[in-house]
């Protein structure tokens, strides 16, 4: 019977071809092993339930569509990082680099099937919503996100600016959904912002929210702008990551020698090494490197890096653990695929891929109970000549102040200088202040 529809015809001719090649090649080499016969069988295979769908399926569909959507199957179900782009998706991959774009300024991944929020940028629409690390997106406008992959969810979420958008997200700790309208807006990215700290002036504060092509540049500028600076703290939380350059110029900043990061393909060959180079180390300084589970890939290296090398001491909580290498190949002018082709190990050869990072000490996020100083608290010399007229003083009525401070884990980035109400706002930002002064100490 002779197809009308010149795709099938194609397709019969593949099929033909195939199997003309498989006959030939059975006859040819008797010896050859039976993965390559496997092969040609299943590409078989494909071609004959190309040509059934296009023949039998209820909808009229071409061979470009069907092949479409096969790649997109394909790539999808290999791991959650593997992609298909068409021209819409490809053209979008090169806007989160440069910097500016709309939407909602929030990082998601895919994390045991499910789209979970790795981080909200800060200072974006998300960050203000109250969107936060860990939150898993079951609805995007009422769309239920269990059969989206990546590239379809951030497509939906991204759009013109002031125009609104619900995200319904499951919580942990939260007893039932919790629905988030957001407004977007351009996503201007500012990825380092350094500052001093009002109580200790020798400590310069980093805070990088995500490596895009000016981190290292912007932290060797903070460096130079604060050159009396005595200790650092490297603040990663929720950072993302992005690209791999900058965060093995980052750890060359701190680190003189020794290995950075290794990637590692399927086979031996497939094997690349980032070393330090003296001659691009800056400082020695002692450094405290915060981070929780929104720092992902890229912040996972730097904090990875300068623990192995015992150059910093990691605080906070256990990270993302996204810890695999993509690259995108064009395959026509305006498509692509994002596929998976190594995954990165740390210098001590451990592996980050569903791992993660754990810190050196581990401190929860929240605020601190600050406690005010008891104006009636013994001490030595209240023991004899002052305990009688300390007594009187009591009002029976009077007890002791706690003040409660409002959990806020983000500091004003647009303000020069990090306050003591700040500090205690933040358990992990005071808990690694209070571990830098240690190391200041013990260097001098």
């Amino acid at each position: 019977m002779i197809k009308k529809n010149n795709n099938i015809i194609v397709l019969g001719v593949i099929v033909s071809m195939a199997f003309a090649f498989l006959i030939t090649s059975k006859v040819e080499a008797k010896d050859e092993p039976k993965e390559e016969s496997s092969k040609l069988e299943s590409y078989i295979k494909f071609t004959r339930i190309l040509s059934i769908i296009e023949d039998k399926y209820v909808d009229d569909l071409n061979t470009s569509t069907v092949i479409d959507k096969a790649l997109n199957g394909l790539l999808k179900n290999l791991d959650a990082h593997s992609t298909f782009m068409d021209a819409k998706s490809f053209k979008q991959l090169t806007v989160q680099t440069k910097g500016e774009f709309g939407g909602l300024g929030i990082s998601v991944g895919m994390k045991d099937g499910a789209l979970t929020v790795i981080a909200p940028l800060d200072d974006t629409p998300a960050f203000y919503a109250g969107v936060k690390s860990g939150d898993i997106i079951i609805k995007i406008d009422n769309k239920p996100t269990l059969e989206m992959d990546l590239d379809e969810a951030v497509s939906i979420m991204r759009g013109k600016p002031k125009t609104p958008i619900e995200i319904t997200v499951f919580r942990k700790g939260e007893q039932k959904p919790l629905k988030i309208k957001i407004i977007r807006d351009i996503i201007k990215i500012q990825s380092v912002y350094a500052k001093k700290l009002e109580t200790e002036k020798d400590i310069l504060y980093i805070r990088v929210t995500n490596f895009d092509q000016k981190v290292a540049q912007g932290i060797i500028d903070a460096l130079k702008k604060y050159p009396k600076t005595k200790g650092i703290l490297l603040d990663l939380r929720n950072n993302p990551g992005g690209l791999l350059n900058q965060a093995i110029d980052v750890v060359d900043i701190f680190v003189d020698e020794g290995i950075i990061v290794s990637q590692k393909g399927r086979d031996k060959n497939d094997f690349e090494v980032y070393k330090a180079k003296k001659r691009n180390t800056l400082t020695d300084k002692p450094m405290v490197v915060l981070v929780n589970g929104g720092s992902a890939s890229a912040s996972e290296i730097v904090a990875g890096a300068l623990q192995d090398h015992k150059r910093a001491v990691i605080l906070g909580d256990k990270t993302f653990g996204k810890g695999s290498v993509q690259v995108v190949i064009p395959i026509s002018e305006e498509e692509a695929i994002k596929i998976t082709v190594a995954r990165y190990f740390l210098p001590s050869d451990r592996t980050i891929q569903a791992v993660g990072i754990t810190p050196d000490i581990i401190v929860r996020s929240g605020e601190l109970v600050k406690q005010e100083e008891n104006e009636f608290a013994l001490k030595e010399k209240d023991l004899k000549l002052h305990l009688q007229s300390e007594l009187e003083k009591i009002d029976t009525n009077e007890t002791n102040i706690t003040v409660k401070i409002e959990d806020n884990n983000s500091t004003d980035l647009n303000k020069t200088l990090i306050t003591q109400e700040q500090l205690y706002n933040d358990a992990q930002l005071k808990s690694a202040n209070d571990v830098l002064k240690a190391l200041i100490t013990l260097k001098r």
